[in-house]
């Protein structure tokens, strides 16, 4: 899911501001925008995100806005150099004027700044604890959107059994379909030939197995409702949703192929399984926003 925190505390070290992004992603995949002084603490702050969060692409930014304890010092050789250049030009195109202290300390090296501290444990400890903070914050916002996202699943999940239940109607009213098309089958195998009354009878079970599609109906139908439920649990659900709906596409596949060759009503059985497999896929994109 996509969510977005920030939290900026000052501290008596100086303000320190973490800012956590997340996008859409399959597993949890965290990059770091970090000070170098903060490298000896990033394997916990990676600690403290994988608590938080299970999925998404993750940014994540840490500002140290450090009070300065150095000092600057000037480089008196350059500087000399800038005074003896100055004086030289003035003196061979015969200019006047005094040169400008202003722009010659913003000459890059002319002042050099006293070195920073290395990371204390009390500023190693405070930005752990914002980096936990941020991800409850981040975590509140990615939970909103998981709800509105849950809905709409739950919304699929429903058209889903709809779908289910206008089939099994459907396939109430289609069993003449379904025997004319296993005797005009066996007419084929009879048709002047002798035929094995084994090999029949083998024939006849193969032929009523392929058209009857009741349990692929109970599947899709015991699927989609465990789906429902798995979106009003708790925990996470994004890898077993991808399991369950390899599942249900299957079905529905299946459910396809057997409903080939029996005219207008083959055909309304065909358009109402491809309903349900979009509703599938539907569901399938969406759940890579969940966890």
């Amino acid at each position: 899911m996509t969510g977005f925190a920030r939290v900026r505390r000052a501290t008596d070290h100086g303000e320190i501001v973490v800012s956590l992004k997340s996008v859409n992603h399959r597993a949890l995949d965290i990059h770091f925008h970090l000070p170098a002084e903060l490298d000896p603490i990033e394997n916990e702050i990676r600690g403290i995100l994988k608590k938080g969060v299970a999925r998404g692409h993750m940014q994540v930014n840490v500002v140290l806005n450090r009070q300065s304890t150095g000092s600057a010092s000037l480089n008196r050789e350059m500087f000399d150099l800038y005074l003896q250049a100055f004086r030289e030009a003035a003196e061979r195109y015969q200019l006047t004027g005094q040169p400008d202290v202003n722009s010659a300390l913003r000459i890059p090296g002319m002042l050099t700044a006293g070195a920073e501290p290395e990371l204390s444990d009390a500023v190693g400890k405070a930005v752990l604890e914002i980096v936990a903070e941020a991800v409850v914050v981040l975590n509140v916002f990615r939970e909103r959107e998981g709800a509105a996202t849950a809905e709409e699943l739950r919304s699929r999940c429903r058209n889903i059994q709809e779908i289910v239940g206008k089939i099994e109607k459907i396939r109430a009213g289609a069993v003449p379909a379904f025997q004319k098309r296993l005797r005009e089958r066996l007419d084929e195998l009879l048709r002047g030939a002798q035929v094995d009354p084994q090999r029949l009878v083998q024939e006849a079970a193969i032929l009523a197995d392929r058209s009857d599609i009741s349990e692929e109906l109970v599947r899709l139908r015991t699927h989609s409702a465990h789906l429902e439920e798995m979106l009003v649990g708790p925990g996470e659900i994004g890898k077993r949703l991808d399991f369950l709906l390899q599942e249900m596409n299957r079905e529905s596949n299946t459910i396809l192929s057997k409903t080939g060759g029996l005219g207008d009503l083959g055909l309304t059985l065909t358009d109402l399984a491809l309903a349900a497999k979009s509703e599938i896929d539907k569901i399938r994109e969406q759940s890579l926003n969940l966890e």
